[in-house]
């Protein structure tokens, strides 16, 4: 479903920024906050972190290799991670 890209200035956002919330959540539009016609923010709808990671193509079988600062992982990590 593609929803059109919603435009307001920041004097508008502060005056309304609980009704852009509730648009924002309801239809998951984006809406592009401005200053002097220039965009400065996107008001997204939030998606929780573990659904961007299953829907990330690049990440889909994806293993956690662990922590890199832990004992016995040297080999593992090159030098500049640990």
């Amino acid at each position: 479903m593609t929803y059109m890209n919603r435009t307001v200035n920041i004097y508008e956002a502060k005056a309304q920024l609980s009704k852009l919330i509730s648009m924002v959540r309801e239809s998951g539009e984006t809406i592009t906050i401005c200053k002097n016609n220039l965009p400065v923010v996107d008001l997204v709808p939030h998606r929780d972190r573990t659904d961007r990671l299953s829907q990330d193509p690049e990440l889909i079988g994806a293993k956690y290799r662990g922590n890199p600062l832990a004992p016995g992982i040297d080999d593992d990590w090159p030098e500049e991670f640990r």
